[in-house]
């Protein structure tokens, strides 16, 4: 129960890293007084809201605090597992009479019910698999990098499942380094959902392979890389992008830098103003994963190395509306290095972290 509560003062980056740190996934914290008293809630769409509205995420944790949040009494316990599939909510804490936190309801059934409410079936998506995954060598001397494992399962199938679960059953792969394999690897599968293969002749970038897909599309759909897993509610994602009429809008996750020295700050003639011992600092990172409307595929040039953050370029300098959708550092796994395959598979429970 400890995970899920935290005590003032918090920022909201810790906070951030508290939700990251459950095991159940719950997308919340309860922040309580000093005798652990009920005194508010963060959720991940509390943070991700205060953010979109410009919030540092150095701020005060209270600045996005909910002050109101749904409990329960020990003697109405027993109504818990109704009252978290009635509100639509992971978790509710259970407080004794002088609002103590005594123990916490969770739900791991709400995401599910949340999920089949909000189908994306019918939105494509695109998966740029062409790379060679250099940064992997040696593995991708023998296995294309969507096709290196995670477990047992090759990440880009893992991909894959996070969108299947969503409803969606149209994929497009762009290929090219050892495409031969990736094509005999889902034939083999033969899974429940559909690919098309789409080939380069000569390396394209992230975004130059998209406009080699001949078939036209309807409605915005997502531009993924072959080596990254996020972790988020992609039904939110794409409301959030049709909501704020964006023509692209790009996942970005927070990216915590921590400085290994003292670091201080100095004026005029050397003066010493302050000094900070190992400073952390945060930044949003492009996570390469986009939700695209089909127009901007047509100042894609032809044939022409061009990559994603060549689009973004363009469509803003054209005065297109760029936007972002920001999630937290652990939802944002990433297998680009050695050491980042390890931490996804910790994070996924597929090996132990000892």
């Amino acid at each position: 129960m400890q995970e899920f509560l935290a005590k003032l003062p918090l920022s909201v980056v810790e906070a951030m890293a508290m939700i990251d740190s459950h095991a159940h996934d719950a997308g919340l914290v309860f922040i309580v007084d000093e005798i652990n008293r009920l005194v508010g809630c963060i959720t991940d769409g509390d943070i991700r809201r205060w953010i979109l509205k410009g919030g540092e995420v150095n701020a005060p944790a209270e600045k996005v605090m909910y002050k109101t949040p749904i409990y329960l009494s020990e003697r109405d316990a027993a109504n818990a597992k109704a009252v978290l599939i009635k509100e639509s909510i992971t978790a509710v804490p259970i407080v004794d009479d002088d609002n103590k936190i005594v123990d916490i309801a969770l739900s791991r059934e709400v995401s599910n019910i949340k999920n089949r409410k909000k189908r994306l079936k019918g939105v494509p998506v695109v998966i740029m698999a062409g790379g060679k995954g250099t940064r992997l060598y040696p593995y991708t001397k023998i296995l294309p990098k969507p096709l290196i494992p995670i477990g047992d399962t090759p990440i880009v199938e893992r991909i894959i499942d996070c969108y299947v679960e969503y409803g969606i059953d149209k994929y497009y792969m762009t290929v090219n380094y050892k495409k031969g394999m990736l094509r005999s690897y889902f034939n083999d599968l033969a899974p429940n959902y559909g690919i098309k293969f789409v080939e380069e002749d000569k390396p394209l970038g992230t975004g130059g392979s998209i406009k080699l897909i001949e078939d036209k599309f309807d409605r915005p759909l997502f531009v993924t890389n072959c080596d990254a897993l996020i972790r988020a509610d992609y039904s939110d994602i794409y409301e959030h992008h049709i909501k704020c009429g964006n023509d692209i809008t790009m996942v970005v996750a927070l990216k915590n830098i921590t400085v290994p020295y003292g670091v201080v700050n100095s004026g005029e003639n050397g003066e010493l103003l302050s000094m900070e011992e190992k400073p952390t600092l945060s930044y949003f990172i492009n996570t390469g994963m986009y939700i695209i409307n089909p127009e901007t595929i047509d100042l894609i040039p032809d044939a022409t190395m061009f990559h994603m953050t060549h689009l973004v370029e363009k469509v803003m300098k054209q005065g297109g509306k760029v936007g972002t959708y920001p999630i937290s550092e652990d939802s944002f796994l990433d297998m680009g290095e050695f050491e980042e395959m390890k931490r996804m598979e910790q994070k996924l429970n597929i090996i132990s972290d000892k």
